[in-house]
């Protein structure tokens, strides 16, 4: 096939933390990956395009390929935030041009990705929380409310949780931590300051104190330990419920799947599998593209 006719697979997967891109070429053949900020249109719809954009414009020019082969170009997008049609026709719309596009929650796109295509249920296990069963080609989406509804177990929530914890200590009203102090370090000591970030923080900066949450629960930090139990009980809750919607195969992803596992029930653990394929890839699957390593059959199930 000439140059000027290749046709290509562009994947997107958008999220709280970063926006990525994977280009393939429509045998499947991997071109390039690129990484770009937060791409979260629930948080900030019009932040989240320019992100999945100059994400896009990346990978195109890490491939040697301009905007103007976007004809050639089938478009998927596993988008955070993401929960009707009419987002998926407005994210379409805000990006004209492509030979096709999909636009589908980024739950969605994972678990594709995650099953290669065929039935099973995910954990998101990231700055947010979300969960998915697809089952018949059927899909249901669990969690995923956002960070003032939902997001139980979320990184975004650990560290929110360790914040309003280390305040309660502030003021007295619960012991002083190790976790605690140091928490309380990052705003001088000073929780008016701890207040006035809290009024425009958005998930991704109360996840930022994950990290040191959980690590502190390891350490045995009395604070801490319970925040993450408390985490690892909600992840757990959406494992067996989309074990009871019917999903086969179970997979966690998102930077909480390695730290949270050893706070994980056995029972809950032992129903996790590894997954086959990550989201940028099942956002490519999302939009009728190809995967090495697997048959027709399983990439249209």
């Amino acid at each position: 096939m000439a140059a000027t006719t290749k046709r290509y697979f562009l994947g997107v997967d958008g999220g709280a933390t970063r926006c990525r891109a994977r280009l393939r070429a429509a045998s499947g053949e991997l071109i390039c990956d690129a990484e770009g900020p937060p791409a979260n249109i629930y948080v900030d719809f019009d932040r989240a395009l320019t992100a999945i954009r100059s994400t896009i414009a990346k990978v195109l020019e890490s491939a040697g390929l301009t905007l103007a082969a976007r004809s050639r170009i089938s478009l998927g997008l596993g988008l955070a935030g993401l929960s009707s049609r009419q987002d998926a026709a407005r994210v379409a719309a805000a990006l004209p041009g492509w030979a096709n596009i999909a636009a589908v929650n980024d739950a969605v796109a994972a678990c594709l990705g995650a099953h290669g295509g065929a039935d099973g249920g995910l954990i998101i296990a990231g700055t947010g929380t979300a969960a998915i069963a697809r089952v018949k080609g059927g899909d249901t989406i669990l969690g995923g409310r956002g960070f003032l509804l939902g997001d139980d177990g979320a990184a975004a929530r650990i560290g929110a949780d360790a914040l309003r914890a280390a305040l309660r200590a502030y003021d007295g009203l619960e012991p002083m931590t190790p976790l605690a102090r140091a928490l309380l370090s990052h705003f001088a000591d000073d929780g008016v300051a701890m207040e006035r970030w809290a009024l425009t923080a958005t998930p991704s900066d109360y996840g930022a104190f994950a990290p040191q949450t959980l690590k502190a629960a390891a350490a045995g930090d009395t604070m801490a330990r319970p925040i993450v139990e408390v985490a690892a009980r909600a992840l757990g809750a959406l494992v067996r419920a989309v074990e009871k919607l019917g999903a086969p195969r179970i997979s966690m992803i998102g930077g909480l799947t390695a730290p949270i596992r050893p706070y994980l029930v056995p029972v809950v653990a032992a129903k996790l599998s590894a997954p086959m394929y990550d989201p940028e890839d099942g956002a490519i699957l999302a939009v009728g593209g190809v995967l090495p390593g697997l048959g027709a059959a399983r990439q249209t199930a």
